[in-house]
């Protein structure tokens, strides 16, 4: 019995210590098509301290570099996907890592996708700031946020999208 209270006891001081342990593992998934409709890829976002992690599976595109980006608006119409908006930018930050502006990075911005000549890539990338929770860095906003591949690489600098090009799959964010 006294082995019972004991982690009992652990198991409390636990999930005070981590809230967010007591109310589940928030996460979030994607399915990423392309412009003609065709399922080429998945992400799967889970929560972490300080942000996100986003687990990104695709195929079908050409080798090279590719801007990949959360987009503010949860709508994928393609050909174009110009209905996913901008780049996710809730602190209004300016685009990339190598920015010589402050703030940056803004939200939205995710290092770019290298895809292998196979047409194949897998990454993962953890996007500080961003939250699966309520308030203003939610992915679940109100008109909610998906992710969009480019046909290019993002340069890390420019705003306000790193020069990446077209929009050439998109996938809406969903719980």
């Amino acid at each position: 019995m006294r082995i019972q209270n004991l982690l009992g006891i652990a198991s409390l001081a636990l999930f005070a210590a981590y809230p967010s342990l007591a109310a589940g593992t928030k996460s979030a998934h994607v399915e990423i098509k392309n412009a003609q409709g065709t399922k080429i890829g998945t992400a799967k976002i889970k929560s972490t301290a300080g942000g996100v992690k986003v687990d990104v599976k695709v195929s079908q595109l050409t080798s090279g570099e590719h801007g990949i980006h959360i987009h503010n608006v949860g709508k994928c119409e393609g050909p174009a996907f110009t209905t996913a908006g901008g780049h996710f930018n809730p602190t209004s930050a300016h685009h990339g890592v190598n920015n010589t502006e402050t703030p940056h990075p803004h939200v939205g911005d995710l290092a770019n996708l290298n895809v292998g000549q196979n047409g194949k890539a897998s990454a993962s990338f953890t996007v500080s700031g961003a939250t699966l929770e309520d308030g203003a860095t939610s992915l679940f906003h109100e008109g909610g946020t998906s992710l969009v591949i480019h046909a290019k690489a993002d340069d890390l600098k420019s705003d306000p999208s790193g020069n990446s090009g077209d929009r050439i799959a998109c996938g809406v964010i969903e719980k």
